[in-house]
């Protein structure tokens, strides 16, 4: 999907631009989008421009542009190579239990 980038901004920029691009190609205003979205205007303006928005807007903005397939992938499990870390990934991590205000 995207080209072989080097660090989180080169990220960032490529995911402003797709936004952006996706948004024209489909031909959606910026206001329609921040209606369909829920995202305020300003902060859309914002992200197009700069690329600096919420994880929350990010996918508010992404699933009214229907392009939230992409967020699946973002943090795969790491391959396991022996039975014990198979095992060890499947075992759910368990919460730590809150201590009792008092």
């Amino acid at each position: 999907m995207f080209p072989a980038l080097e660090t989180a901004l080169d990220l960032r920029e490529a995911v402003r631009v797709a936004a952006r691009n996706r948004r024209i190609a489909l031909n959606i205003t910026q206001a329609d989008l921040a209606v369909r979205s829920g995202v305020p205007l300003g902060t859309l303006k914002r992200f197009e421009r700069l690329g600096e928005v919420s994880l929350s807007s990010l996918l508010a903005i992404a699933e009214a542009l229907d392009a939230l397939e992409g967020f699946h992938a973002l943090f795969p499990m790491p391959e396991a190579r022996t039975l014990d870390e198979v095992e060890h990934h499947a075992a759910r991590p368990k919460r730590a239990r809150s201590r009792a205000r008092g």
